[in-house]
């Protein structure tokens, strides 16, 4: 019996799992970004809160900018003019490198707002029992200041991982790119935008679902 048997007039079998793939690239893709884009977040945070008005005239500027440009125009101008300073970087190096500045411009409000959560008198208390300042960081600031605002950090995260679906203009065979495929060769949009919306969720809802329970963890 022929492996590719048609669910539909022109899907089958191999096309359920090639989007698959292209949800595991979305993943790949997104978890990257967003792992190395928290970390930079962070520091850019860190750097808004004790820099100052410094960090607000030379940082601050250029994270509002990739903020409030569109992704996708970033995405096309980077791509497009990064060979013009010699850099060679396909579809998915060049998404990876602005899905990641983009999360680190997002994270960095949220960062300093996580630092700003913690009022100066817990500190002052902390640093009069002898903690350094990057013991007060460590466990002082982070623990209380990270449970303030994790809930922005995970929308932050999950609103990177649906827009990486951006990054298929410039090829990278992600889920809506190969949903667009697809939909070319079978003709059966209603049906692979659904299993492409399904894949979506079954990636967002866990993550969702385990923050959830960690704040109610914490407020226990």
């Amino acid at each position: 019996m022929n492996q590719s048997i048609s669910f539909f007039s022109g899907f089958n079998i191999n096309d359920f799992w090639f989007l698959g793939e292209a949800a595991l690239r979305t993943l790949w893709i997104s978890a990257l970004s967003i792992f190395i884009g928290t970390m930079l977040g962070g520091l850019f945070g860190w750097l808004l809160h004790e820099g100052r008005w410094k960090a607000a005239v030379t940082l601050g500027p250029v994270l509002d900018i990739f903020r409030s440009v569109p992704l996708i125009i970033q995405l096309v101008l980077f791509y497009n003019f990064a060979p013009i300073v010699g850099l060679d970087l396909g579809p998915f190096a060049s998404g990876t490198v602005i899905l990641t500045i983009y999360t680190a411009a997002l994270v960095a409000n949220v960062a300093r707002g996580g630092i700003e959560a913690v009022g100066k008198p817990m500190r002052r208390a902390a640093r009069s029992l002898g903690m350094s300042y990057w013991q007060d960081m460590r466990y002082v600031v982070l623990p209380i200041g990270g449970r303030a605002v994790f809930p922005a950090w995970v929308g932050v995260a999950l609103g990177v991982m649906k827009d990486s679906a951006l990054v298929s203009v410039l090829g990278y065979v992600e889920l809506l790119k190969a949903s667009q495929i697809l939909i070319t060769r079978t003709q059966e949009p209603f049906l692979i935008l659904t299993l492409a919306g399904a894949f979506y969720f079954a990636l967002s809802f866990p993550i969702s679902r385990y923050a959830a329970k960690l704040e109610q963890r914490w407020v226990q």
